[in-house]
Order: structure tokens, then sequence, then C-alpha cells
């Protein structure tokens, strides 16, 4: 899980106490601070869990144990005891004074960080946690309930922190422009359907403005940066990346090298780290290194916005919902599919000229892909 994570929530279980078991078989859905991930079988058995769905573990700590003997046959001479393992290896977790305080001071020991060998639960961690005061347990919502409470999940709680830092921590400044989506539109319009047939999956709008961020970027190189204490990093690679949002939270999983990416290329890794961050099984390896954030509001229907910078990062750029408006076009009013462009930078590093200038480019592009092509 990366040194940095010391602790999650089992969020919920997957499998009922006493259920058989494949290998490989998903069990679990771990939420630490930084990402959720899921918890697969280790071997196939009959499981027997240790710990209730919502509780906080420790990397490392035994959630549940599997008899892998189950219908299967051992290699080797046969064991002397014929007690099933998962009696001989569940006791430990809970020895009889473990359960009696449980019991008595109606602790739940799989919500104690246990001391002892193994990362077991004492009677000294019983009574200690005994001690401490219990937080309410959520409850489900009755009927006529004005209100229902639920502790913030580790991942949630990182993403409020890290909100805050930015506002406190930049001087975000925003500034707006819209492009006119007509020739994006089109393109997707005449060769979706030969797109399809060769790569399996449509092409959609991210694509087109991942190379023209790219090309801003390059154009616009201050927009490229970082600040680590009182030093400016310029960067000179173009790891883009794209804000998903699960039922979990907001991710922003990283697509790297767009600059040597196709639009297939692209638009197949994005589809690959938005299934797996809604699935639960992204890595930190798939957050970390971007140097630029593209957030996409329009897919819930956000006319405009001002997006949060994901900080360290300089800038961010907000695209949003594609609506027919009228516009002047060489002395005509015409309706065009029209989306409004946002792009939040810090002004510590990043002047107003450039943030300007890197969104008329973005704009450009998307107006007229055809400049990438001849290098413009």
């Amino acid at each position: 899980m990366g040194e940095s994570i010391s602790t999650g929530i089992l969020a919920k279980w997957h499998v009922k106490n006493g259920d058989a078991v494949k290998k490989d078989q998903p069990l679990f859905e771990l939420e630490t601070d930084k990402i959720t991930s899921e918890g697969t079988a280790e071997a196939a058995g009959t499981i027997t869990l240790g710990v209730e769905a919502g509780a906080e573990v420790r990397i490392g700590q035994v959630v549940a144990l599997i008899d892998a003997g189950t219908g299967a046959a051992p290699d080797g001479p046969p064991a002397p005891a014929p007690a099933p393992p998962v009696a001989a290896k569940a006791a430990p977790l809970q020895p009889p004074s473990v359960r009696r305080l449980s019991e008595e001071m109606g602790v739940d020991p799989a919500a104690v960080a246990g001391t002892g060998k193994a990362g077991r639960v004492t009677k000294a961690d019983m009574l200690q946690a005994a001690a401490q005061p219990q937080p309410p347990a959520p409850q489900p919502a009755q009927a006529g309930e004005r209100q229902t409470r639920r502790k913030l999940s580790p991942l949630r709680q990182k993403i409020a922190e890290r909100l805050v830092a930015v506002q406190n921590g930049a001087a975000l400044l925003t500034t707006f422009n819209e492009a006119d989506m007509s020739a994006v539109m089109a393109i997707r319009s005449r060769y979706q359907e030969d797109f399809v047939k060769r790569n399996g999956l449509k092409l959609g709008f991210m694509p087109f403005f991942v190379k023209a961020v790219v090309h801003a970027l390059r154009e616009v190189p201050a927009i490229n940066t970082l600040i680590e204490g009182d030093t400016l990093v310029q960067n000179h690679y173009y790891d883009i990346g794209v804000a998903v949002s699960t039922d979990r939270g907001l991710m922003v999983p990283v697509i790297r090298d767009c600059d040597t990416l196709g639009m297939a290329q692209i638009e197949k890794a994005i589809a690959d780290v938005a299934s797996r961050a809604r699935e639960g099984r992204i890595t930190l390896g798939d957050l970390e290194g971007g140097v630029f954030t593209i957030t996409n509001g329009g897919t819930f229907g956000s006319l405009l916005s001002t997006p949060i910078i994901n900080s360290p990062q300089s800038a961010i750029l907000g695209m949003h919902a594609i609506n027919s408006r009228p516009v002047a076009l060489d002395g005509q009013v015409v309706i065009r599919p029209m989306m409004y462009l946002a792009l939040t930078y810090d002004h510590r590093v990043v002047d107003g000229r450039e943030a300007v200038t890197f969104l008329v480019k973005v704009k450009q592009v998307i107006e007229d892909p055809a400049r990438l092509l001849v290098g413009l």
C-alpha cells in the first residue's frame, strides 16, 4: 500500500461468514486516505470473517481466515490432529479474556488496535479501548428522521484536507473562455464508426482536450511548472491527469507521455484507468506524477465552474456542458454548440497573460484541430 499508508477502513465485504470462496475472488474493499483497493482470496476454501465491515484496520492485519483444506487434498502426510485449521488459527485472535471483556464492556475487538504478537488484541488493549470515548455507531434512517450520521471515509477526509490546503496555500485565480465544438463534433461524427471498428470503443471529447492541453503547455511552458519550497520546477514532460468521479470520491489517474500517444491510445488509457478507479482497482502509481489536470463537469450538466488545482500542479482546465447558443460569426448570428472553458491557476507562478494565452491556445485547437497537423 506504500509506506505512507498504515491504516484503512474495511468498507465492504463481498462475501459472508462461512462462504466457499475461490482463489483470487474479490473479498472486500479497503478504503485509505489515498485510494480504495480490493482484497482477493489467496486460496480456495471456506472463509471465516474476523472484522466487521466499517472497522478500521492496520495494513498487514489479519481480517479473515480461509480453511484451504475444505474439499482439497493436502500435500504430504496427513495432519495428526483432526481439528479444522480455522478453529486453531481463529482462537488467538480473540482469547477468552478478550471475549469476556468484549461482552462486559461492549467493546468490539475488531475495532481495537492490537499490540500483541502478530497484531493480536490483548486484555490491556481492551481495557485501554474501554477507557476511551466510543463514537456512536451510524444508525440507519428511520421513517420520519430528519438526519443520519456516518463517519467520513479516509479518502473523503483526505480530499477535504487537500482542497482546504490548496485554497489556503495558493493564490488561485480563474480565467474563462468558450469554444465552438462544431469541428470536434464533426470529426467524431464522420469517423466514429471506423474508430469503433478499429479500436473497440467510441472516441470521446477528452482525447481532443488532452492533445489541446499538450499543445498549449508547449506553447506556454510557464503552466507546466510547480513550486517545491523556494524552488520553481519546470517540467519537460506531459503526464496529464484526468479527473474521474467514483462512488468513493474524485480521483485523478494520470495518462503518461500524452505527447507521444495517438487519439486511440489516449481514449483507451482513459477508459482503462476510469474503469479501475470505479471498481476500486486503482493503484497509487496511477495517481502520482501528473503535471496538469483536466476535469469535465459537463458530464453532470455543469454550465460553468471554477475548479481547484490539483496540488502541487500550477493549473487545471475545467470542461463544461455543450449547449447550442446564438453567437456572432462573420457579422451573422448563428447557432453553434458552445462549451465554456475555465482555467484555474496559481498566480504565484503563473501570470494572467500566460494563463489567458494558454486558454486561447486550447480554444484554437478545439475549434480547428487541423492546427495540430501543421504545428500551429
